[in-house]
């Protein structure tokens, strides 16, 4: 009987086909979403609303996954949400199957084939590289190893006109007080030997551009990565008649999404020198603002974004006086909320909210400029559904990312692994590489590479091991014979 391991047992997950390898699912309890790449079986399965990715893999990675996306969840760092582990599989044979790994979708959020699958424009590689870059630089803060960067092991959710990377694979992970400099160096290596094939396998499968040169993207990877850890944790020194400096540094890392906890400032004697440097900083500076004031939960730029709004709404209506918490109420129900309400319900698996009121705004701005005038928020609103939602592809699933590219197909919408069907009736393109890998490969039944054997063969040197030991035992326990010459 499956043995589950959950902190939010879901019990709709129990009636599920637990001794069925997840390779063999029925399609009824699946649905097909885009993913990255993964070197074990991975599925979209869904119960009720609810929708859950199941990763088939060794009992220990299982667990030890679960227990460091908890810790990354408790720490409010970006991930997925571990839900369980279900262990104690057995096929119907009788045969012992790997646990299963159970997280929650991140709903709205997309792959990064997913964003490359229409062509992507070299802003938009930018700033995914910068979220691909603070999301490592938050990792690190913490204390987390990651160890296996990619982008197959990242999320990207839309963030106001930038994204924000979550990490989905922790399998390889660690977590420490603090990383040294030399661990944070592996994680650039890797990162840079991993991102490297990614951008050449989009590089081969037509989806970068030609001026992306791969080479260049990692080199930019690594690059932001150290500006921005030398901004968060590095020295400054000044004179003592510079005092602004240190308000200035503050506000800086406020304007880059971070607060600071703790600051530690040294003086000399005659404190006409000033040594700075940030000791504590924590992500989500606009985003817990936005979070206190209007109970909004947002990514970093869009609250940059709504809290720009509020401002605005501050001024215009003359409540500069009121207390801000006041303002935000009014705020919240005469402006934000009128802007969701107006949206069809068959539409709002298009844009989460806050990502379709920072939409609007923008809409609402370039008609006012091709109009000459102030246009309404509400008709802005109605124009921006009418010409832009209604054309969007569903987001919240984001099945639709898994439309055919260029009139290709998956060969399996359920295993994107699997690669796409082969339309065309001329022979495949001769690869000498795999011609010498298959005349290389051993012959049916030799045991090579047949995991059957290999336990079998492994089994019988066990076997042989311990008879080996009884005979030795046995020899010993019986006195040897004294010849005494009669």
């Amino acid at each position: 009987m499956p043995r589950f391991v959950s902190a939010k047992p879901d019990s709709r997950l129990i009636p599920l086909p637990w001794g069925t390898p997840l390779a063999e699912w029925p399609t009824e309890h699946l649905v097909a979403l885009p993913r990255g790449i993964s070197r074990h079986v991975v599925r979209f399965i869904r119960v009720g609303s609810s929708v859950y990715a199941a990763k088939e893999v060794i009992e220990h990675l299982a667990l030890h996954e679960y227990r460091l996306l908890h810790d990354l969840m408790r720490m409010g760092t970006p991930s997925v949400e571990p839900i369980g582990v279900i262990t104690k599989r057995v096929a119907a044979d009788r045969t012992e199957l790997d646990p299963i790994l159970i997280t929650r979708h991140l709903q709205f959020s997309l792959p990064y084939r997913s964003l490359f699958a229409s062509g992507v424009r070299q802003d938009t590689v930018s700033r995914l590289i910068d979220a691909m870059v603070v999301l490592l630089a938050r990792l690190h803060i913490i204390g987390f190893l990651w160890g296996d960067v990619s982008l197959s092991n990242t999320l990207f959710r839309r963030d106001a006109g930038s994204f924000a990377a979550y990490l989905v694979d922790a399998e390889t992970g660690e977590l420490h007080d603090a990383l040294t400099n030399g661990q944070r160096e592996h994680d650039l290596i890797v990162a840079r030997t991993n991102l490297f094939g990614d951008f050449c396998d989009l590089q081969a499968g037509g989806m970068l551009e030609e001026s992306l040169d791969p080479l260049h993207l990692v080199d930019m990877v690594e690059t932001r990565y150290r500006e921005l850890w030398s901004e968060l944790t590095g020295v400054e020194e000044f004179s003592g008649s510079e005092l602004g400096r240190i308000e200035s540094r503050v506000r800086r890392l406020n304007a880059l999404g971070f607060d600071v906890a703790e600051l530690d400032i040294q003086t000399s004697e005659d404190a006409s020198h000033i040594r700075i440097q940030p000791k504590v900083v924590d992500a989500g500076h606009h985003s817990r603002r936005l979070l206190r004031l209007t109970g909004l939960d947002t990514q970093e730029n869009q609250a940059r974004r709504l809290l720009n709004d509020l401002d605005t709404y501050r001024v215009r209506t003359g409540q500069q006086h009121l207390d801000e918490a006041i303002v935000a109420h009014a705020w919240l129900t005469d402006v934000f909320e009128p802007v969701t309400q107006i949206v069809p319900t068959e539409l709002r698996a298009k844009r989460e909210p806050a990502q379709l009121f920072h939409e609007v705004l923008d809409y609402r701005w370039y008609q006012s400029q091709r109009e000459n005038r102030d246009v309404p928020l509400t008709e802005a609103t109605h124009g921006y559904v009418r010409d832009v939602l209604r054309k969007l592809p569903d987001e919240a699933m984001s099945a639709d990312a898994l439309a055919p590219l260029e009139g290709r197909q998956l060969a399996d919408p359920y295993d994107p692994s699997k690669g796409f069907l082969e339309t065309s009736e001329e022979a495949p393109p001769f690869d000498p590489w795999e011609a010498a890998a298959e005349a290389d490969e051993p012959e049916a039944g030799s045991g090579f590479f047949d995991v059957a054997s290999l336990r079998a063969k492994a089994a019988a040197k066990e076997a042989s091991k311990k008879d080996g030991t009884v005979k030795r035992s046995l020899a010993a326990s019986v006195p040897a014979e004294v010849d005494t010459g009669d």
